[in-house]
C-alpha cells in the first residue's frame, strides 16, 4: 500500500531553518513526481515546490522561491524540502504528495497532487 510520511516540523524562529523529510513506502519516488504544498486556515492551499521523477527538473512558487530547495534521495525513496530563512508567513501544515508535472515547452511550470498524500507536519515560525 503507497504511503507518504512526513516528518521534521516544529517551532522555528524567524529566520531560521528546518528540514521536512517526506518518506515514501509501496513505490519509488524515482518514478513518481513528488510535490510539497501547504496549507493554513483561512487560506487557499499552496503548492510550494515539487520535482519531478524522471529528470529532477524543480519548481518553485514565487513565496519561497530561493529559500526552500527541494531534494531526492533515491536510495533512502525520501524526499526533502531544506526551509530557510523562515518568516512568520510559512506557518502552515505541509505535507508531501504525488504530483502531475505540467511544462510550458521544456520548462516545468507547474505540479498539482493526484494520487497520494500525507498527513502533514506542522510549521510555526514565531518569536
Amino acid at each position: 500500500q503507497a504511503q507518504l510520511v512526513e516528518t521534521g516540523g516544529g517551532l522555528v524562529q524567524p529566520g531560521g531553518s528546518l528540514r521536512l523529510s517526506c518518506a515514501a513506502s509501496g513505490f519509488s519516488v524515482s518514478t513518481y513526481a513528488i510535490g510539497w504544498c501547504r496549507r493554513t486556515p483561512g487560506k487557499a492551499r499552496e503548492e510550494v515546490s515539487c520535482i519531478n521523477s524522471s529528470n529532477g527538473l524543480t519548481v518553485y512558487a514565487d513565496s519561497v522561491t530561493g529559500r526552500f530547495p527541494i531534494s531526492r534521495d533515491d536510495a533512502k525513496n525520501t524526499v526533502y524540502l531544506q526551509m530557510n530563512r523562515l518568516e512568520p508567513e510559512d506557518t502552515a501544515i505541509y505535507y508531501c504528495a504525488t504530483v502531475t508535472t505540467y511544462y510550458k515547452g521544456t520548462v516545468l511550470s507547474q505540479c498539482q497532487e493526484n494520487e497520494y498524500r500525507g498527513q502533514g507536519t506542522q510549521v510555526t515560525v514565531s518569536s
